[in-house]
């Protein structure tokens, strides 16, 4: 009798050993999608390359010039889970990606997975960054390969335990990382500009990585239906605001407020930019004036939600 609940034990072990392994193993993109994909113009790449603030990561801590664009590792991010430090993504063969293709370059991008086949932290954004057309994604390819090779690597994240496990990651994967697709939905008079202004924002921009609360206590995906309503500070200070047309966030601004602030750094009533967001607005004061104003059409147009209470319909994300 004994060695049969041994037996039923064990085999309830591997069983559900093996579906663990099926359920978290790394999903990458379709391989002939990829081979589609026409080569990238660096040129545009370059816009792709600000408005997703790679350079706020990934070069130097308080970094100015053209030293933003020396990709060898940023400042660590200091959170619950652990210190997570951002890898070299300079053209180094050794430190950095200058062993990689384009096709691991889109893996990690939009499915999270590296060149070993390890799952990616979703510290690095790619739930948003699924958002972008493959054709940005090979633009920025292109653009990255032209920045300076930086020998030095990156230290290894210091994460505690279970965190420092990536195969569980795979099962949050599962739950949080759909295959792309607009995250609320724009009214049906919504400005073409707007619509514009979704893309960079709830792509490459990744604004709602910091500006939208998430399920299970900061640990999940974010909640769509709280989408850029503020949310608290992932490195532990503060909250991180509002920006939705609410009366509790910039609904007092206008479009033009919001397109000089990007710009500048300056708000309505003159007081700068401050914390995290002051490396965002650096960025996107490098982008066409044009994106700017698509920006602030987007944030403009999406439904507002105010800090302090329940949560408004229009959103078509959880």
């Amino acid at each position: 009798m004994l060695d049969r609940i041994l037996t039923g034990i064990f085999l309830i072990i591997v069983i559900g050993a093996g579906g663990f392994y099926l359920l978290t193993m790394p999903q990458r993109l379709d391989a002939a999608t990829l081979a589609d994909v026409p080569a990238g113009d660096a040129a545009k790449g370059e816009r792709i390359f600000w408005a997703g603030g790679c350079a706020s990561c990934h070069a130097p801590p308080k970094s100015e010039g053209d030293d933003r664009l020396k990709l060898g590792g940023g400042a660590p991010l200091e959170t619950d889970f652990g210190t997570f430090h951002a890898p070299n993504i300079s053209p180094d063969p050794d430190a950095g990606m200058g062993r990689w293709t384009f096709d691991d370059f889109a893996n990690a991008m939009q499915r999270g997975v590296d060149p070993a086949g390890r799952h990616l932290y979703p510290a690095f954004p790619y739930t948003s960054y699924v958002n972008l057309r493959l054709s940005d994604v090979a633009d920025l390819w292109a653009f990255l390969q032209r920045l300076p090779a930086v020998a030095e690597r990156a230290p290894p994240n210091d994460l505690a335990f279970p965190y420092n496990l990536r195969r569980g990651i795979g099962l949050w994967k599962l739950a949080f990382l759909d295959k792309g697709g607009p995250v609320v939905d724009l009214p049906p008079d919504a400005p073409a500009a707007a619509h514009e202004g979704q893309y960079l924002v709830e792509g490459p921009g990744h604004c709602g990585q910091c500006h939208t609360p998430r399920s299970l206590g900061g640990a999940g995906g974010m909640k769509g239906v709280r989408w850029l309503a503020g949310a608290p500070n992932p490195e532990g200070e503060g909250r991180v605001p509002n920006i939705t047309p609410s009366t509790s966030g910039i609904g007092n601004w206008s479009a033009s407020d919001i397109v000089y602030y990007l710009e500048s750094g300056f708000t309505p009533d003159f007081d700068t930019v401050g914390g995290a967001m002051v490396e965002v607005q650096k960025n996107i004061a490098r982008l066409p004036e044009d994106d700017r104003e698509a920006i602030a059409a987007y944030l403009k147009a999406i439904p507002s939600v105010d800090s302090a209470s329940a949560p408004t319909a229009g959103s078509t994300s959880e």
